[in-house]
């Protein structure tokens, strides 16, 4: 049966706003990695690896998984800490 893990996916270092972080992505994962013995690449003959299907919401992305009959495991995004500071605060002392 195929495997697949639903999440959001993180911005990237290069990013600066949060645009590509919207959507749940299902993502199959493999079943057969292995390791190149010449290059050390990591290979599979599974294809499933290289789709990734987005969704608008995450009920849509588990509807779409228990009607293709997929096992699929939920990753739930980290909450975001945000501490702020002023540029005053480096001249206080506590």
């Amino acid at each position: 049966m195929k495997k697949a893990k639903i999440y959001i996916p993180s911005k990237t270092a290069m990013q600066s706003g949060y645009g590509k972080t919207k959507n749940w992505v299902l993502e199959f994962e493999t079943s057969d990695p292995s390791t190149n013995a010449l290059m050390g690449w990591e290979l599979s003959k599974d294809t499933l690896n290289s789709v990734r299907i987005n969704f608008s919401t995450k009920e849509k992305a588990i509807n779409y998984a228990k009607k293709n009959n997929i096992d699929f495991k939920i990753i739930k995004p980290n909450k975001k800490k945000f501490i702020l500071k002023s540029y005053a605060d480096n001249f206080l002392k506590n």
